[in-house]
């Protein structure tokens, strides 16, 4: 007997999803390479943020706006390098040690002195302390201090996922330092104090004179002062 010829499969129609994947291949292959580039480098840069502080460098990973003072200034991306807290407790000690040193240089030179401390201004008064061998008064206790707390808390801030941020040490005897408004303003501050205090000893260096440290006193930060003293000397 004949044999019957094979029966050929039916053809099928595509369903939707099959035609959307033949309709975006026939798209694709009609793009020129450029295209392709410049859309997926338009969606890549769509998906970077930008610095807050300098928008026209990308945001620090590190720095998500949770930290008091984080303006996302870090364009050397030095936070990519440091851990994140450690940086802040070197930052916060710095702040808290300028803030304070503002304040003893310039009341010293205006006049302000302690007991067996050498009669000199704030610019000699380390040079006088360690000839006089006083100084080795305020180097033990500040050594202390950094041997019992600061060492032991950057240990902690690197090794333990839960200890407390850095520079919070607990001490708070007024109860006022837990607001995230009194946060932001001891860092804006301290960073200020910072800048001040390199501006004051390099203007005291320079002019070996008293506060305000200018060549010609306040006349030099109120200039209509030379005409106010010029009268008063006519007088």
């Amino acid at each position: 007997p004949a044999l019957a010829p094979p029966k050929l499969p039916e053809a099928q129609e595509p369903n939707n999803q099959e035609m959307l994947a033949l309709s975006s291949t026939a798209a694709l292959s009609f793009a020129g390479p450029g295209l392709a580039g410049v859309s997926s480098r338009a969606g890549g840069a769509a998906m970077v943020a930008k610095s807050k502080a300098i928008p026209f460098l990308d945001a620090p990973p590190a720095l998500d706006g949770t930290m008091a003072g984080d303006k996302g200034f870090d364009p050397l991306l030095l936070s990519n390098v440091v851990p994140i807290q450690w940086a802040r407790e070197a930052e916060l000690k710095h702040a808290r040690i300028c803030m304070l040193a503002v304040v003893g240089w310039v009341t010293v030179d205006l006049g302000f002195t302690v007991p067996y401390a050498p009669q000199v201004s704030s610019l000699a008064a380390h040079d006088a302390a360690v000839d006089k061998g006083v100084f080795l008064g305020l180097l033990i206790p500040i050594a202390l201090v950094e041997v019992l707390a600061g060492i032991p808390k950057c240990f902690q801030i690197m090794n333990e996922p839960d200890a407390s941020p850095g520079g919070d040490y607990k001490f708070d005897p007024l109860g006022i330092g837990a607001s995230a408004e009194m946060q932001e303003k001891e860092i804006s501050n301290g960073r200020l104090a910072m800048l001040a205090f390199s501006g004051i000893v390099t203007q005291a260096a320079l002019t070996q004179g008293p506060f305000p440290y200018t060549y010609n006193g306040v006349e030099d930060l109120v200039p209509p002062m030379q005409s106010v003293q010029g009268a008063l000397s006519i007088l």
